[in-house]
Order: C-alpha cells, then structure tokens, then sequence
C-alpha cells in the first residue's frame, strides 16, 4: 500500500494540481506533453507580467521569478538577494517580491527566531523562504525530466529536497489551518524546515527527501528547546520514536 500511494505522490509531483494539467493527465497519462502544458503557462504567466506593471518593475519581477529555483536547491534556503544580482539588496527587489506574493503566484514563508508561543510575534519580516504557487511548475521551470522523478528511490534527493519542501509547503496551505514558518537564526547551526503553532505547542517539521531516517538538526532543536513533539515527514511509513512522530510524505494533511 505504502508504493501504491508514493507512486501516485510521484506523479502528482510531475504534474502538479493546475486544472490544465490535471485534466490533460488523466486523460493521456503523457508525461512529455505534462510538461510542455506546464512550460506554456509558465509562458503565459510571464507575458502577463508586463500587462500589469511598469515597465522599470518587469525585470525585477523576472529575476526574482526565474531565481526561485536556484534559491530552493540551495541548502539553507533562505532567499538571498545576492544570487539574483550581485550586490544586490532587499530594497531593490521587495516591490517585486510582493508583486509576485500578492498576485498569487509565490508563497513567502517567513524565519522565526525563537521557537515561543505565539509564532506570529517572533516572525523576521527580513528573513523568508519563497516557493512557487505549484510543485509542476517548479519541475517546468527547472526543466526537471519526469523520469528522474518517477524512476528509483532517489527521485526527493533530486533537486536536493526542494521538491519535497514545495510539496509539504502547498499541502499545509492547502489541507490545514496551520501558518508555516522556518525556524533559524543568523547564526544557528541548524535550521527547521517548517515550525507550526498547534495549540500551546510549536512544532518543529522536518521535510527528508530519501528514507535516511536520520534528524540530527531535529534532535539538536529538540534538546535546546525540550520540544514535547516534533514532526518528520519522509517516504517512510508512519512511526514514533520517543517524541518524534514520522508521517508519510503523502499523510501531510494528518498534521
């Protein structure tokens, strides 16, 4: 059962959960012509750019957009304004940002800097993640082939792991109530991929990629903040281990 339902996740992984595409696959199962149906709206979202916004605001846009997945395959990925342009600074790009944030087609997921009740108060306005509004789009926009994601174990460690964390990221927003942050510091030596407030408790969320079960950044978080429950979301089926419960990748909407 436990393959059944990630290879499905691979597929949906591939195709993302546009109606266009959606529709499209069911029908013909055609992976090839998935993408090209993908790449086409990646397209026309970027024709669109220029129709709503000044022309001095369009280039800024396009590089913030095209940026992404460089940011996302990076293993701390914090957004960093010097990996669109060098000597680059926040003030440059964050009309741009916001543009992209409020038109629906970027999800900026914020740092907190201590893991405290309420979440919302330890939020660092100058420190995000940004993911893209669809886990098929970033394949279309990283010219990911569907093979390498529907073939053999290694398909998460593709793209080393952001494929996973855009696939957690779009089921918390879209099956729960939960508003996801990160958790890091300038200068911690381990980060959270996601923290959530459930209740009195935050909950730190670990995205693997592969079926090494290893957390050491989880269990460092842990020991420095007595955590009562932290979350691993891996390929692995569900199971406790002290106070770390490990969730299926495809089980998100059971946080």
């Amino acid at each position: 059962m436990l393959a059944r339902y990630l290879y499905w996740l691979k597929n949906y992984i591939c195709t993302g959960g546009l109606p266009a595409v959606v529709n499209f696959f069911r029908d013909h199962e055609d992976y090839t012509e998935v993408r090209r149906i993908q790449k086409e709206i990646v397209q026309q979202y970027q024709g669109d750019f220029g129709k709503h916004i000044r022309a001095g605001e369009l280039r800024r846009i396009n590089m913030v957009w095209e940026s992404i997945p460089m940011q996302l395959a990076k293993e701390n990925k914090k957004f960093f304004f010097g990996q669109i342009k060098k000597g680059a600074r926040s003030t440059e790009f964050e009309t741009a940002i916001q543009w992209l944030a409020d038109a629906g087609l970027v999800h900026k997921v914020n740092r907190v800097n201590e893991p405290h009740i309420p979440l919302s108060a330890y939020k660092d306005f100058s420190a995000y993640k940004l993911f893209v509004l669809d886990i098929g789009i970033l394949g279309a926009l990283s010219d990911l082939d569907a093979r390498s994601i529907l073939d053999g174990n290694d398909i998460f460690t593709e793209f080393r792991g952001a494929l996973a964390e855009q696939y957690v990221l779009q089921e918390m927003i879209a099956d729960t109530d939960y508003t996801p942050y990160y958790y890091g510091t300038a200068s911690a030596s381990f980060e959270q991929d996601f923290i959530i407030q459930k209740g009195k408790l935050a909950i730190p969320i670990e995205v693997k990629s592969g079926t090494n079960a290893r957390s050491q950044s989880l269990k460092a978080f842990i020991g420095k903040f007595r955590s009562e429950i932290a979350v691993r979301l891996s390929p692995l089926p569900y199971r406790e281990q002290e106070n770390i419960v490990n969730l299926p990748l495809y089980a998100v909407w059971n946080l």
